[in-house]
Protein backbone atom coordinates (compact mmCIF):
# COMPACT_ATOMS: atom_id res chain seq x y z
CA UNK A 1 0.00 0.00 0.00
CA UNK A 2 1.53 3.24 -0.87
CA UNK A 3 1.48 5.69 2.22
CA UNK A 4 3.34 8.13 0.89
CA UNK A 5 3.73 10.03 -3.00
CA UNK A 6 7.35 11.87 -3.28
CA UNK A 7 7.77 14.28 -5.81
CA UNK A 8 10.82 15.96 -7.83
CA UNK A 9 10.39 19.49 -8.69
CA UNK A 10 11.57 20.19 -11.88
CA UNK A 11 9.50 18.99 -14.92
CA UNK A 12 7.33 17.55 -12.33
CA UNK A 13 5.55 19.76 -9.95
CA UNK A 14 6.22 23.17 -12.26
CA UNK A 15 8.87 23.26 -15.33
CA UNK A 16 11.59 25.26 -13.93
CA UNK A 17 14.32 23.54 -16.22
CA UNK A 18 14.27 26.50 -18.87
CA UNK A 19 15.38 28.73 -15.78
CA UNK A 20 18.11 26.46 -14.99
CA UNK A 21 19.21 26.25 -18.27
CA UNK A 22 19.51 29.57 -19.10
CA UNK A 23 21.59 30.24 -15.81
CA UNK A 24 23.91 27.58 -16.33
CA UNK A 25 24.60 29.02 -20.17
CA UNK A 26 25.05 32.27 -18.66
CA UNK A 27 27.38 30.96 -16.26
CA UNK A 28 28.94 28.62 -18.74
CA UNK A 29 29.73 31.71 -21.26
CA UNK A 30 31.24 33.97 -18.75
CA UNK A 31 34.02 30.85 -18.59
CA UNK A 32 34.30 30.74 -22.31
CA UNK A 33 32.10 27.39 -22.44
CA UNK A 34 28.90 27.07 -24.66
CA UNK A 35 26.80 24.54 -24.13
CA UNK A 36 23.25 24.01 -25.46
CA UNK A 37 19.80 22.68 -24.90
CA UNK A 38 21.29 19.37 -25.65
CA UNK A 39 24.09 19.28 -23.40
CA UNK A 40 21.66 20.79 -20.67
CA UNK A 41 19.72 17.52 -20.66
CA UNK A 42 22.66 15.56 -19.13
CA UNK A 43 22.07 18.10 -15.88
CA UNK A 44 18.50 17.37 -15.48
CA UNK A 45 17.92 15.71 -12.15
CA UNK A 46 21.57 16.75 -11.05
CA UNK A 47 22.95 18.27 -7.93
CA UNK A 48 24.36 21.74 -8.39
CA UNK A 49 28.00 21.15 -7.61
CA UNK A 50 27.89 18.16 -10.00
CA UNK A 51 26.34 20.14 -12.85
CA UNK A 52 28.81 22.25 -12.83
CA UNK A 53 31.62 19.64 -12.69
CA UNK A 54 30.07 18.58 -15.92
CA UNK A 55 30.20 21.49 -17.26
CA UNK A 56 33.70 22.21 -17.00
CA UNK A 57 34.52 18.68 -17.70
CA UNK A 58 32.84 19.60 -21.26
CA UNK A 59 34.69 22.61 -21.21
CA UNK A 60 37.61 20.87 -20.54
CA UNK A 61 38.37 23.01 -17.84
CA UNK A 62 37.55 20.91 -14.59
CA UNK A 63 41.03 21.34 -12.83
CA UNK A 64 41.10 25.38 -13.66
CA UNK A 65 39.20 25.78 -10.62
CA UNK A 66 39.76 25.05 -6.64
CA UNK A 67 37.14 24.25 -4.77
CA UNK A 68 36.40 27.45 -3.50
CA UNK A 69 35.92 28.77 -6.63
CA UNK A 70 33.51 25.95 -7.58
CA UNK A 71 31.48 26.93 -4.66
CA UNK A 72 31.63 30.45 -5.59
CA UNK A 73 30.51 29.88 -9.24
CA UNK A 74 27.89 27.53 -8.12
CA UNK A 75 26.39 30.92 -6.04
CA UNK A 76 26.78 32.89 -9.04
CA UNK A 77 25.00 30.31 -10.89
CA UNK A 78 21.95 30.53 -8.06
CA UNK A 79 21.92 33.90 -7.84
CA UNK A 80 21.06 34.15 -11.47
CA UNK A 81 18.60 31.21 -11.69
CA UNK A 82 16.66 32.99 -8.21
CA UNK A 83 16.06 36.34 -10.37
CA UNK A 84 14.40 34.02 -12.72
CA UNK A 85 12.69 32.24 -10.66
CA UNK A 86 11.31 35.04 -8.54
CA UNK A 87 8.25 35.89 -11.71
CA UNK A 88 7.02 32.17 -10.73
CA UNK A 89 2.89 32.09 -9.54
CA UNK A 90 0.69 29.77 -9.00
CA UNK A 91 -0.03 29.50 -12.55
CA UNK A 92 3.36 27.88 -13.21
CA UNK A 93 2.56 24.65 -11.16
CA UNK A 94 2.45 21.99 -14.47
CA UNK A 95 -1.38 20.85 -15.57
CA UNK A 96 -3.10 18.51 -12.85
CA UNK A 97 -0.48 18.71 -10.27
CA UNK A 98 -2.71 20.93 -8.17
CA UNK A 99 -5.56 18.66 -7.81
CA UNK A 100 -3.31 15.41 -7.26
CA UNK A 101 -1.80 16.95 -4.03
CA UNK A 102 -5.37 18.18 -2.89
CA UNK A 103 -6.78 14.33 -3.93
CA UNK A 104 -3.45 12.91 -1.99
CA UNK A 105 -4.41 15.19 0.86
CA UNK A 106 -7.98 14.16 1.37
CA UNK A 107 -7.11 10.39 0.90
CA UNK A 108 -4.24 10.86 4.05
CA UNK A 109 -1.20 9.83 1.77
CA UNK A 110 2.00 12.40 2.86
CA UNK A 111 3.57 14.16 0.80
CA UNK A 112 7.06 14.42 0.33
CA UNK A 113 9.69 17.11 -2.28
CA UNK A 114 13.06 14.76 -3.79
CA UNK A 115 14.24 17.87 -5.20
CA UNK A 116 18.31 18.06 -6.18
CA UNK A 117 17.26 21.67 -6.06
CA UNK A 118 17.95 23.73 -2.57
CA UNK A 119 15.45 26.26 -3.95
CA UNK A 120 12.65 23.67 -3.68
CA UNK A 121 11.05 25.24 -0.56
CA UNK A 122 10.95 28.67 -2.23
CA UNK A 123 9.38 27.85 -5.56
CA UNK A 124 6.84 25.85 -3.62
CA UNK A 125 6.43 29.26 -1.34
CA UNK A 126 5.74 31.00 -4.81
CA UNK A 127 3.46 28.54 -5.88
CA UNK A 128 1.32 28.60 -2.74
CA UNK A 129 1.80 24.69 -2.31
CA UNK A 130 4.03 24.55 0.34
CA UNK A 131 1.80 23.75 2.81
CA UNK A 132 0.57 21.00 1.22
CA UNK A 133 4.16 19.09 1.83
CA UNK A 134 4.57 16.83 4.82
CA UNK A 135 8.10 16.79 4.46
CA UNK A 136 11.10 18.35 2.21
CA UNK A 137 14.32 16.57 1.53
CA UNK A 138 17.42 19.28 1.41
CA UNK A 139 20.03 18.33 -0.50
CA UNK A 140 22.62 19.46 1.97
CA UNK A 141 21.31 16.82 4.34
CA UNK A 142 22.21 14.14 2.47
CA UNK A 143 25.69 12.63 1.28
CA UNK A 144 25.03 11.75 -2.70
CA UNK A 145 22.61 13.17 -4.93
CA UNK A 146 20.56 11.18 -7.76
CA UNK A 147 20.89 8.56 -8.99
CA UNK A 148 21.78 7.64 -5.22
CA UNK A 149 18.90 6.80 -3.18
CA UNK A 150 19.82 9.49 -0.68
CA UNK A 151 17.50 12.01 -1.42
CA UNK A 152 14.63 10.03 -1.62
CA UNK A 153 15.46 8.23 1.26
CA UNK A 154 15.46 11.45 3.03
CA UNK A 155 12.17 12.38 2.34
CA UNK A 156 10.96 9.43 3.02
CA UNK A 157 12.68 9.75 6.47
CA UNK A 158 10.97 13.64 6.37
CA UNK A 159 7.53 11.96 6.24
CA UNK A 160 7.86 9.38 8.66
CA UNK A 161 6.98 6.38 6.02
CA UNK A 162 8.83 3.21 5.09
CA UNK A 163 10.67 3.40 1.78
CA UNK A 164 8.74 0.33 0.46
CA UNK A 165 5.47 2.42 1.01
CA UNK A 166 6.31 5.22 -0.99
CA UNK A 167 5.94 6.11 -4.57
CA UNK A 168 8.29 8.79 -6.54
CA UNK A 169 7.71 10.70 -9.43
CA UNK A 170 10.30 11.88 -11.70
CA UNK A 171 11.44 13.48 -15.30
CA UNK A 172 14.79 12.38 -15.23
CA UNK A 173 16.33 9.12 -16.15
CA UNK A 174 18.57 9.68 -13.06
CA UNK A 175 15.48 10.60 -10.73
CA UNK A 176 14.00 7.47 -11.68
CA UNK A 177 17.36 5.54 -10.51
CA UNK A 178 17.09 7.07 -7.81
CA UNK A 179 13.57 6.03 -7.00
CA UNK A 180 14.73 2.54 -8.06
CA UNK A 181 17.35 2.27 -5.71
CA UNK A 182 15.79 3.60 -2.65
CA UNK A 183 13.50 0.67 -3.82
CA UNK A 184 10.21 2.28 -4.19
CA UNK A 185 7.31 2.30 -7.07
CA UNK A 186 8.79 4.70 -9.55
CA UNK A 187 6.66 6.66 -12.08
CA UNK A 188 8.42 8.69 -15.19
CA UNK A 189 6.88 11.60 -16.72
CA UNK A 190 7.71 11.98 -20.40
CA UNK A 191 9.01 9.96 -22.53
CA UNK A 192 8.87 5.59 -22.16
CA UNK A 193 12.45 5.40 -24.56
CA UNK A 194 13.96 8.01 -22.29
CA UNK A 195 12.80 6.82 -18.96
CA UNK A 196 12.63 2.73 -19.69
CA UNK A 197 13.91 2.29 -16.29
CA UNK A 198 10.83 3.42 -14.90
CA UNK A 199 8.01 0.89 -13.65
CA UNK A 200 5.50 2.99 -15.74
CA UNK A 201 5.32 5.71 -18.02
CA UNK A 202 2.63 8.38 -18.30
CA UNK A 203 3.25 11.07 -20.97
CA UNK A 204 2.95 14.23 -19.06
CA UNK A 205 1.80 15.23 -15.68
CA UNK A 206 -2.06 15.27 -16.63
CA UNK A 207 -2.35 11.98 -16.59
CA UNK A 208 -1.65 11.31 -12.85
CA UNK A 209 -4.15 10.70 -10.19
CA UNK A 210 -4.07 9.54 -7.23
CA UNK A 211 -6.44 6.23 -8.00
CA UNK A 212 -3.66 5.26 -10.50
CA UNK A 213 -0.96 5.58 -8.07
CA UNK A 214 -3.26 3.64 -5.32
CA UNK A 215 -3.24 0.88 -8.11
CA UNK A 216 0.32 0.41 -9.28
CA UNK A 217 0.91 0.56 -5.54
CA UNK A 218 -1.24 -2.99 -5.39
CA UNK A 219 0.57 -4.41 -8.60
CA UNK A 220 4.23 -3.30 -7.26
CA UNK A 221 3.24 -4.79 -4.03
CA UNK A 222 2.46 -7.71 -5.33
CA UNK A 223 5.12 -8.65 -7.72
Amino acid sequence: MIKAVLFDLDGVICDTAKFHYLAWKKLAEQLGIHIDEHFNEQLKGVSRLDSLQRILQYGRRETAYTAAQKEQLCAEKNTYYQSLIATLTPKDILPGIKQLLLDLKERGIKIGLASASKNGPLILEKLQIIDLFDGIAHPDDVACGKPAPDLYLEAARKVCVSAEQCCGIEDAFLGVEAINHAHMLSIGVGSKKVLNNAYIVVPNTKALSVEMIIKLGSEWHDM
